[in-house]
C-alpha cells in the first residue's frame, strides 16, 4: 500500500483577517476509489476563501481540510476507478477544499486537461471561474447570442472570465468597474459597454444601451432593484455572492410585469455528481474558446504559499484586477 504523502495546507483555525492564516504541515492518505492526487503548481484565491477564513463559509462535509478551491499541476496518484488520467498529465481542477497546499485532492470527475496554449501554472485560474460562470451564466441565465449581458465586478477573476465567455458566445457585453484602468481591463477583454459606478449612474448607462436580458451580480444590496430595473422583459437576475448584504427590499410588481426571473446558486456543496456534470459541460463547449485564445486566465499576480496572507490582502484591498494566484 502507497505511504501517505505529506503536504504543507492552509488553515484558519481562528476567524479573522489575513494574519489569521497558518501555514502547516500534514500527511494526505492515498487517493481514495474515484480520486486523484494533484501535485500543485499553483492555487487559485477566491472571495469564497476570504469568506471562510472569516468565519462565514464552513466547508461542506467531507471537504479536505484547509483554504482553496481551485488548482493546476501534475497527477501525481489515481485512484481505482478512474480512468482517463495519466500519472504527470497536466490537469486543473475544481476542489472542495485543500487547494492551497503542495498536493490537493480532488474527485475525478472535477479534474480536466489543461487546455492546449495555457501555461500550467494560469490554468489554476480557471476552475472555479469557469464552472461558476457556465452554472450560472449559461445554465440557470441561460444566456443566448445576441442577447444584452451584465456582470458586475466586471474586472474580478469571475467578472473578467465572464466578459469572454458572453461574448465569445455572441452575447452583447456590458460591465462595471470601480476605477479607470479597471474599465479599460474590461473593455480590452471584449466588452460593449463598460460603466465606473463611482463616476457613472451605471443603471442610467444601461438603461441608454437597451437594457439587460442577463445579469449577473455578486453585489447584492441596492444593487438588487437597480438590476430589476434594468432588466428586460423575460430579463433573468442571477445572484451569486452579496458584498452589500443579502438582505434587500424590493418592490415586485415590475418583476411580475416584465416577468423577470430571479435566481441564484453555490457551487461548492453541490455533489461530487453534479461537478462532474458541469466540468463535462466546460471541456465541452468552453474548452474549445480557451484554445482558440478567445477566454483566458487573467492573472493580476503571484505569491509564494508561505505569503498568503500578502494574496488575501491584495484580495481584500479590492485593488486587483482578474486572478490572485498562490504558488508552492
Amino acid at each position: 500500500m502507497t505511504a501517505p504523502y505529506t503536504t504543507r495546507i492552509v488553515t484558519a483555525p481562528q476567524p479573522g483577517g489575513p494574519d489569521a492564516l497558518r501555514l502547516e504541515e500534514t500527511t494526505l492518505a492515498p487517493p481514495g476509489r474515484g480520486e486523484i492526487l494533484i501535485q500543485v503548481a499553483a492555487a487559485g484565491v477566491n472571495r469564497p476563501d476570504v469568506i471562510e477564513r472569516m468565519g462565514f463559509y464552513p466547508p461542506p462535509p467531507g471537504a479536505p481540510k484547509g483554504l482553496g478551491l481551485e488548482v493546476s499541476g501534475t497527477v501525481l496518484a489515481i485512484g481505482e476507478g478512474v480512468s482517463g488520467f495519466d500519472i504527470g498529465q497536466s490537469v486543473c481542477a475544481l476542489v472542495a477544499g485543500g487547494g492551497y497546499a503542495d498536493i490537493a485532492r480532488a474527485p475525478a470527475g472535477s479534474v480536466l486537461p489543461v487546455p492546449e496554449g495555457v501555461d500550467l501554472v494560469a490554468a489554476a485560474g480557471l476552475p472555479e471561474t469557469v464552472l461558476t460562470v457556465w452554472t450560472n451564466v449559461f445554465e440557470a441565465g441561460a444566456l443566448k447570442s445576441g442577447e444584452r449581458f451584465l456582470v458586475h465586478g466586471g474586472s474580478s477573476g469571475i467578472g473578467t472570465t465572464a466578459i469572454q465567455m458572453a461574448k465569445a458566445h455572441g452575447a452583447v457585453v456590458m460591465a462595471t468597474a470601480g476605477t479607470r484602468d479597471k474599465c479599460e481591463t474590461c473593455r480590452s477583454l471584449g466588452a460593449d459597454h463598460v460603466f465606473n459606478y463611482r463616476e457613472d449612474d451605471w443603471a442610467e448607462g444601461v438603461k441608454a444601451a437597451g437594457g439587460a436580458d442577463v445579469i449577473l451580480d455578486m453585489v447584492g444590496g441596492d444593487y438588487v432593484a437597480k438590476n430589476l430595473a434594468v432588466l428586460n422583459r423575460f430579463g433573468r437576475l442571477v445572484q451569486i455572492a452579496f458584498l452589500k448584504g443579502s438582505r434587500v427590499e424590493i418592490d415586485l410588481m415590475g418583476l411580475m410585469l416584465k416577468r423577470q426571473t430571479i435566481t441564484g446558486s453555490t457551487l461548492r456543496a453541490r455533489s461530487n455528481e453534479e461537478k462532474a456534470a458541469l466540468a463535462a459541460a466546460v471541456r465541452t463547449h468552453v474548452w474549445p474558446w480557451v484554445e482558440a485564445g478567445r477566454v483566458r486566465p487573467l492573472i493580476d499576480s503571484r505569491f509564494a504559499l508561505a505569503d498568503v496572507a500578502k494574496a488575501h490582502e491584495r484580495m481584500d484591498s479590492m485593488a486587483h484586477a482578474g486572478k490572485i494566484l498562490l504558488v508552492p
